[in-house]
Parts: C-alpha cells; structure tokens; sequence
C-alpha cells in the first residue's frame, strides 16, 4: 500500500512539474507573441509614417515641377504689338464714337491685335502697358480714349483752336487684364486725327504673367 501511495506521488510530482514546464513555455510562447505583436505594430507605424512622408514628397515634387513648368511658359509669352493708322488723311470726324482700326501693323509678336477690328485681345493674364499718340490739325477737336472692354482707362484730348496749325498728343496707362479683356482706341463724336503710319500709332506689351485668380485692381 505505501508502495502504491508513494508511486502515485511521486507520479503526482511529476505531473505537477510537467505542467509547471508547460505553463512557462506558454509564458515565454506568449510573452514572444506580445513582442511580435508589438515589433509588427511598430513596423506597421513606420510604414506609414514612410507612406506619408512619400505622399509629402510626391505633392512637394509635383508643385515643384508644376512651378517651374509655369516659370517656363511665362518665359515663352511674350507679347508685343505696335501698329499706326495708315493712310494720309483725315480720320474723323463721325457722328458718334468710333473704334480705330490701327491698319498698318509694324510688329504683333503674339497675334493679339486684330488689324481688322482694331482691338487688342488679351492671351494671358498679367500687367500690360499700352500707349496711343496722334497727330492732328489744330482747327478741329480731337478726343481719343482707351477702353479695357467697356471701361476709360485713359483719355488724350485737344481743343479746337483757330490759331494752332497741328497737335500732338498721346497718353500711356498700365493695366492688369484676364485673359479675354479686350483693349481698344476710340475717337470722340464730332472729333478727328490725322491718318498715318508713324504719328497715331497704338502700342502695348505684356509686362508681367499674372495668374487668373489674382483680383483685377
């Protein structure tokens, strides 16, 4: 009977250090784990701390290049006209305000006046600057303003004398203009200049490539 009892305990012993072992390699087996879990949580945050950082650069790669692409086109548009009636004669006097139609084109790098209409057609927003000069006989009234679309932004203007035999006069303004503003020379009622191609002229130029959002002053 001892024999057995102390059988049974010594097999109780053993059972109970076996688990002992198993409970502490389910421990470590755990603890292991945890660590995994842990190290693939940390490596999965610095992914997309990586992910976000790339999507950072990428952004700032692509403002790069569309800032430079942008640098390159204002570099590319150049516009520059100058043009003069034509003609040698007397423009004028009419009935009521009249369009110039400025025939005798010396340069139009940009093709954005029209020598048909006379009028000045924006490409691109920006600053312009842009001047008109005439000649004309000092007998008659002359009166010439400048429009951008159906604004005065500038005038030139002559009285009629009896005693003064010829006038010159002109004016110049800058302009900011969206792409699409139209820009033109208009001659007074009952006004006139003198036609021809190197005194009554009308002249522009873009100064400045501005973007469309910026507000017209």
């Amino acid at each position: 009977m001892k024999e057995k009892l102390g059988s049974m305990e010594n097999r109780l012993n053993d059972s109970e250090n076996r688990l002992e072992e198993s409970e502490n390699r389910l421990k470590e087996s755990e603890t292991r784990l945890k660590e995994s879990e842990n190290r693939l949580k940390e490596s999965e945050t610095r992914l997309k701390e990586s992910e976000t950082r790339l999507k950072e650069s990428e952004t700032r790669l692509k403002e790069s290049e569309n800032q430079i692409v942008e640098l390159r086109n204002k570099e590319r548009t150049k516009v520059i006209f100058s043009a003069g009636t034509g003609g040698k004669g007397s423009i004028g006097p009419f009935n009521t305000d009249t369009t110039i139609v400025y025939k005798t084109v010396k340069t139009n790098i940009g093709n954005a006046y029209n020598t048909f209409t006379g009028i000045f057609t924006a490409p691109v927003a920006g600053y312009y600057c842009f001047t008109f000069f005439y000649h004309s006989g000092g007998k008659h009234t002359t009166s010439l303003s400048l429009y951008q679309n159906n604004n005065v932004m500038a005038t030139t203007y002559d009285h009629r004398t009896t005693f003064d035999g010829a006038d010159n006069g002109g004016n110049a303004v800058f302009l900011q203009l969206q792409q699409g503003d139209q820009v033109y020379v208009r001659l007074g009622a009952s006004s006139h200049v003198w036609g021809d191609d190197d005194i009554t002229t009308f002249s522009g130029f873009l100064i400045s490539q501005v973007s469309e959002t910026t507000t017209t002053t």
